[in-house]
């Protein structure tokens, strides 16, 4: 399967994840506000490193979250799955959240900067991630597939390298430019 149609199904399971969010009851919206609340707390923290170690650290942790989605998709894609279908629901479980607390416009300057690059670049790694892992799975049943595996995985590391430069951009904004949209 060509790499473009796991993008479609990165995207179609991204979807399923934002669908799930916005159908989230109330109930479990308060349950977890009271986690966010948790969250703030620890942003608070980081907020008080040095702004180049901030854009790290924010680096750091979603560039990790791809990369070990990639290594893991061999298990029956099921990191890459569960990371676009939860990251879909935690986007749009926050967003209906914060919209509903501040405004829609409070949203978008906290969201749109740095989810233009972020967002392409989750697709994009899972995108990879499925590809990978599907043809891994396949490999292991199917003898005539193992010779396609490396093939397979070193054009996936390309769109993931690719994806993993996407985060740079969006990590800088997210620690420069988005916290001054949001005050």
């Amino acid at each position: 399967m060509n790499y473009k149609r796991w993008i479609f199904i990165a995207i179609f399971l991204f979807g399923v994840g934002l669908i799930f969010g916005l159908a989230t009851p109330a109930d479990l919206a308060n349950l977890i506000s009271q986690e966010i609340a948790t969250l703030e707390e620890f942003g608070d923290t980081v907020a008080s490193l040095p702004l180049p170690l901030v854009a790290i650290l924010i680096f750091a942790k979603n560039a990790s979250a791809l990369a070990i989605s990639f290594i893991l998709s061999p298990i029956l894609c099921l990191t890459p799955i569960l990371s676009l279908t939860l990251n879909g629901w935690l986007i749009s479980f926050v967003s209906t959240t914060v919209i509903q607390e501040k405004s829609l416009s409070f949203l978008l300057a906290g969201l749109l900067p740095h989810g233009i690059f972020e967002i392409p670049a989750l697709i994009m790694a899972q995108a990879a991630a499925l590809s990978f892992g599907a043809m891994a799975v396949m490999a292991i049943f199917k003898k005539e597939k193992r010779k396609l595996l490396s093939p397979n995985f070193k054009q996936n590391l390309k769109y993931l390298l690719i994806a993993l430069a996407l985060l740079v951009p969006a990590a800088i904004i997210e620690t420069y430019v988005t916290p001054s949209l949001l005050t």
